[in-house]
């Protein structure tokens, strides 16, 4: 038996971007969303992974960056495989944490190179705002954090 070399091996397996998101909501549980100014849509705070980064890490540094305050990174939420689609070439694996409950928007200080606004929205309004993939991570993550249980999605569809 032939076996391939390691190097071939890990050049030929599937490769995929990963992201990482926080949940974020207030005491009357609206939901936190932030206006990127390079896109058309609002999001959940997070962003990429860098290289060498662990999700939880990613999130954690995307939240001091976006907003410019430090939260307590908890436990996951919900992982999303999103396939390949528009310009993205590559798979995108979406890991939400729960970063908990915050009072206000008082104390954040957006990064205004990323960010327009951020804001709390109520479930109803915080969906059209959302693109039809990542408003299904909303639902997900409000069950899990209820349920104590991360949820699974691919491509925005409980499996």
């Amino acid at each position: 038996m032939t076996w391939t070399d390691p190097a071939t091996w890990y050049a030929n397996l599937a490769a995929f971007h990963a992201a990482a998101a926080a949940f974020i909501t207030d005491p009357a549980g609206r939901v936190l969303l932030v206006k990127p100014n390079y896109r058309d849509y609002w999001t959940f705070p997070g962003g990429y992974l860098d290289e060498g980064e662990y999700p939880h890490e990613a999130c954690a540094r995307e939240i001091r960056e976006e907003l410019g305050v430090t939260v307590a990174v908890g436990g996951l939420l919900v992982v999303d495989w999103a396939s390949p689609a528009g310009p993205r070439p590559r798979a995108l694996i979406s890991f939400t944490y729960d970063c908990g409950i915050i009072a206000s928007r008082n104390g954040f200080n957006l990064l205004r190179q990323e960010l327009d606004d951020a804001a709390f929205f109520p479930l109803q309004e915080a969906l059209p705002r959302l693109p039809g993939n990542v408003g299904s991570r909303v639902h997900a993550a409000m069950r899990a954090r209820d349920q104590k249980t991360p949820v699974y999605l691919a491509d925005g569809s409980a499996v």
